[in-house]
């Protein structure tokens, strides 16, 4: 409108200085009248157009914000149970608002009691009615967690339609699994199913709850999956002082500065908790200016599990929305107005003054919990022994038989259908196979397997502030990957990125970090040693250096540790793999060997390669200090004359623990020197090996994060191709069984049938020369097979004398492999032979019994029985 009156100020202005212009040029202006008329008629026009303007502008409300109501539910296929009540079921709803008025009655300050709620065919059906307690088929759903995180996952959170009052309808949990939606009750009541089922002891809880409870707002709770669980420090056992220990050496660092240093770090730490106070102090007071005004009004359903079954340890409480448990005293549970269970309902007489912290869940107590249905499986009261003893045996007799009598109304079974989850939604779990779950500084991605061609099933992605715009780092899991991939973590202000594999990669890979796939760069690399045949544990790589960790070796080794030197320049050949670095210095480490003395079981082997000089030093014996330490000078084996060099004494340098225990002469020498120059030359191969390992798994990983293949299971028939095509040539050859079976029992009195006239009454005499014609025909038939069994069995026969006789007459010149052939030939007639008066001798037997079985068929036949009855 502001708009509006802007625009008819500037045409008066206009007005104005065109009425000017014509008074200067003498003509006639308009009266006030007149301009006010136009005005008022431009202004008209103007609104019409707006509001034809306005009226083409439609708002469409999304699906996702549509409420989860009895018309979305198609109710034409439900079952009988659904849409009509049992007279067992109509007693306890009369039982049920009996109780609601006494309840009303006798505390008129308390809200009505959530008893009968309308299921989706608008049926009055109890709440404990709706319960229907189910064991699931999957292993995974036996304990509370995973059947908690499943409803959580499987199911849309729907808000209530009055936030400060139960629903008026609770639909089944058939009706919930179909459409994956539902409020809280609805969540509440298929977890509380699916509990009972597996054996706990679990209950349906009407109350209230905090605002975030209640709205499912996980903006204020830190994500479960980035609380690092607490390590266990093991206090390593210190071994007893010896008697004659050498104190360690005087401490010349100085105290001065160590206490500067300390002053200055705990300023630093000083700084960032004042500043984390300050944080928390700024997030605190826009909580509290966010004051929810319905502080514990919301109405709010969720599941309680007693200790007990189980061997639950302690009552808690389970929020069916985020799956988390909580603690009867958590501050989240405002009060609890009832409870209940497929067996019975319970009301909550006890004050909530202070939320939940002071409720005792004695549930056989009538002074804390009233009960509508006497027959109850918790136990009441212990009587003390006074009371017990003041009581008579005809008091007891009196109270049992009333209690009988009250007792002859338990709960109607439920109403609601076995329940059911077949394994493809148990599979994709989250609706259309993916949920968002926004957290404090932190988002959860879910994903069903198979929906991402990567097999990405998780995503959780945490942030540096609270409106999550500065990303620090994202873990991602796997599943079903042929690379056995199970998590990727990628940290964004380093850009340090660490892969997790589960046992099977080509490589045994169990861990890669790294930030470039670019070879000769930071990186380590953990392997599953028991897969490996070095047995090698784990490499790390930089520019210069490369280290490996063994372990279970039979040579001992436990590490390598290799220094490389600048890369020598190439004119064509640039490449790692054909001009690899060059090696300076070789250090490698190893376990002790108990088949060796110590003083001669070496311990640490280092190859200065550019200064070739080889050093060496042993393990220390127990009941020595220091161990005893070699050095060996590599030269020349020929001197500049052409000469043989033959070792000298300045060629090894020695330091013996005990000189006189061993006299080592230069053979050995010589021999020991002439043993680590191969033992040399096989540690560098093998660091050459190493290093084209590396690039021979980088260039793997590569390939495999462009190819992401998934694997599918054999016993998955939908995904397999294999599986799937076997099972359709299954069923191919039973489709063509059955067409042959088909043909097999055709009409044996079709062709002579058709010999009639069409349409014709078949008379008595017909008849009999139907049955006669096809009998004879019949009888022919089984004579000409006998017939031909016995012609092929005559001509067999005389092909076998015939051979016979062509070998009496060639016996003499015949070779050792025409005789052999002769026999073979001999050997399959006969087996011939013998096959054909088998079938001839039983053809024999069976042909009377199928002649008789055929003329007890065509007496039978429905279209002769009436006219051969005669004949019979």
């Amino acid at each position: 409108m502001e708009v509006l009156k802007e625009k008819v100020e500037e045409e008066e202005a206009a007005e104005r200085e065109e009425a000017a212009e014509r008074a200067e040029r003498g003509e006639k202006t308009k009266k006030p009248t007149e301009v006010r008329r136009e005005e008022t008629t431009l202004t008209q026009e103007m609104l019409r157009d707006l509001e034809r303007k306005l009226s083409e502008i439609e708002v469409s409300v999304p699906e996702k914000l549509l409420t989860f109501t009895k018309d979305t539910i198609d109710t034409s296929k439900l079952p009988l149970s659904y849409q009509s009540n049992t007279l067992k079921e109509e007693h306890l709803l009369q039982v049920a608002d009996n109780f609601s008025c006494q309840y009303s009655h006798l505390c008129p300050d308390r809200v009505p009691l959530f008893l009968h709620p309308l299921n989706e065919c608008e049926v009055p059906k109890f709440v404990s009615t709706t319960i229907r307690p189910t064991l699931m088929p999957y292993p995974e759903l036996y304990n509370w967690d995973t059947c908690a995180q499943f409803v959580s996952d499987f199911l849309s959170m729907v808000p209530l339609p009055d936030p400060l009052k139960p629903p008026l309808y609770l639909y089944s949990s058939t009706t919930v699994l179909k459409y994956q939606k539902g409020n809280c009750f609805d969540f509440s009541t298929l977890l509380c199913s699916m509990l009972i089922g597996a054996g706990y002891d679990a209950y349906c809880v009407n109350g209230y709850g905090s605002q975030d409870l209640c709205l499912m707002d996980l903006t204020r709770e830190v994500c479960p999956l980035t609380l690092k669980p607490k390590e266990t420090v093991k206090e390593e056992e210190k071994a007893p002082p010896k008697k004659y220990a050498i104190k360690p050496p005087r401490d010349l660092t100085s105290r001065f500065e160590q206490q500067q240093e300390v002053k200055r770090q705990e300023a630093i730490k000083a700084e960032e908790e004042n500043r984390r106070k300050q944080e928390e102090a700024r997030l605190l007071e826009q909580e509290n200016a966010k004051t929810d005004p319905l502080h514990g009004l919301r109405v709010h359903s969720w599941v309680l599990v007693l200790s007990g079954k189980r061997e639950v340890p302690e009552s808690f409480f389970i929020d069916p929305f985020t799956a988390h448990s909580y603690s009867t005293q958590d501050d989240h549970f405002l009060g609890i107005e009832s409870l209940w269970n497929h067996k019975n309902y319970w009301v909550n007489m006890q004050d909530c003054w202070n939320c939940c912290k002071e409720l005792v869940f004695d549930l056989g107590d009538p002074a804390r919990w009233e009960y509508l249905l006497l027959g109850t499986d918790k136990p009441f009261l212990s009587l003390t022994e006074e009371e017990d003893e003041g009581m008579n045996d005809d008091d007891d007799v009196e109270k049992l038989g009333k209690e009988d009598e009250d007792k002859s109304l338990d709960m109607p079974p439920s109403w609601v259908e076995q329940i059911e989850i077949s394994p493809e939604a148990f599979e994709t779990r989250c609706p259309n196979g993916k949920k968002v779950i926004q957290y404090k500084r932190a988002k959860l991605e879910k994903w069903a397997p198979y929906l991402n061609n990567n097999g990405l099933v998780c995503r959780l992605t945490t942030y540096e502030d609270l409106e999550c715009t500065k990303t620090l780092e994202v873990k991602e899991w796997y599943q079903n990957r042929e690379d056995m991939l199970e998590l990727k973590h990628i940290n964004k202000i380093t850009g340090l990125n660490v892969d997790y594999f589960k046992p099977g990669h080509p490589q045994a890979l169990r861990m890669h970090s790294y930030k470039s796939m670019q070879p000769e760069m930071d990186r380590v690399m953990e392997f599953y040693e028991t897969a490996r045949v070095d047995g090698l544990i784990k490499r790390e790589e930089t520019p210069k250096t490369m280290t490996e960790y063994y372990q279970g070796r039979p040579d001992f080794l436990s590490y390598r540790h290799v220094n490389f030197g600048p890369r020598m320049k190439k004119l064509a050949l640039n490449s790692a793999e054909s001009n690899p670095r060059p090696m300076v210095k070789i250090t490698e480490r190893f376990f002790r060997n108990p088949a060796k003395p110590a003083d001669e079981d070496v311990a640490e082997r280092v190859f200065l390669i550019a200064e070739e000089r080889i050093q060496l030093r042993y393990h220390c014996r127990s009941d020595h200090i220091t161990a005893n330490k070699r050095e060996f000078l590599r030269r020349m084996e020929v001197d500049s004359k052409g000469n043989k060099i033959i070792m000298t004494s300045d060629m090894c340098i020695s330091f013996e623990v005990e000189p006189m225990e061993h006299t080592k002469k230069l053979l050995y020498q010589y021999e020991a020197m002439m043993k680590l120059k191969n033992e040399e030359k096989l540690s560098r191969h093998q660091a050459w090996e190493s290093e084209l390992e590396v690039l021979e798994i980088l260039k793997l990983r590569e390939e495999e994060e462009e190819a992401h293949t998934l694997t599918i299971s054999i016993y998955d028939t939908k995904r397999n191709e294999k599986s799937k095509e076997y099972r359709e040539a299954m069923e191919r050859v039973l489709h063509e069984e059955h067409l042959r079976q088909v043909e097999a029992q055709l009409d044996y009195l079709a062709p002579f049938l058709a010999q009639l006239p069409p349409g014709e009454k078949l008379t008595r005499w017909q008849a009999v020369r139907l049955k006669d014609e096809c009998l004879n025909d019949f009888k022919q038939r089984l004579i000409d097979k006998a017939n031909l069994i016995q012609a092929r069995f005559e001509k067999e026969t005389q092909e076998l004398q015939k051979k016979q006789q062509w070998y009496q007459e060639n016996q003499v010149t015949l070779t050792p492999e025409d005789e052999d052939l002769y026999l073979s030939y001999c050997s399959q007639a006969m087996f011939r032979i013998r096959i054909l008066e088998q079938r001839l001798s039983r053809h024999k037997e069976l042909a009377p019994l199928k002649y008789l079985a055929l003329e007890e068929k065509l007496y039978k036949d429905p279209r002769l029985v009436e006219l051969l009855k005669v004949f019979v």
